[in-house]
């Protein structure tokens, strides 16, 4: 049997919301699946990735084939990562520890990077809506004064 990591739809129209699991290749999309592994929410931005890394990589050892977009998010979320030091540790070029300690410090520099993004798309959107809420700016205040002044 033929079993595929990928996608299957959710949400309304226009806005997509997706599951990620496991499924037998010959099932339907939307249809009959083995198990959920998480979840892909393309609409926020940063895109929102929530992933058992652990059952994934199960899955990717046991021959599972992710599909296209479902790779990109695995490599994204370091699970390819752990199956690329796994295969070291198979050939004997680097013990489980020290396979284990590349993975952790991977994920770590990883999640800095994206909470890094998020708080930078939430100051650009408190930014947007000062800007839009008429506040004004420091800079523009005294201006402002001068201009009532005459």
């Amino acid at each position: 049997m033929a079993v595929k990591i990928r996608l299957q739809r959710k949400g309304r129209k226009k806005a997509p919301f997706y599951h990620i699991v496991v499924a037998d290749a010959r099932s339907p999309r939307d249809g009959k699946f083995i198990e959920k592994l998480g979840i892909y929410n393309p609409i926020t931005k940063p895109a929102t990735v929530d992933i058992d890394r652990d059952k994934a990589f199960e899955w990717l050892m046991k021959g599972a084939q992710p599909t296209d977009t479902v790779n990109a998010i695995l490599r994204y979320k370091g699970v390819l990562h752990r199956k690329h030091l796994q295969r070291g540790v198979a050939k004997g070029a680097l013990t489980q520890e020290q396979a284990d300690a590349k993975y952790q410090a991977w994920i770590e520099t990883k999640e800095s990077h994206i909470a890094q993004k998020v708080d930078a798309r939430r100051q650009e959107l408190a930014e947007f809506h000062r800007k839009v809420s008429g506040e004004m700016k420091a800079a523009d205040a005294p201006i402002a004064e001068s201009q009532e002044e005459e």
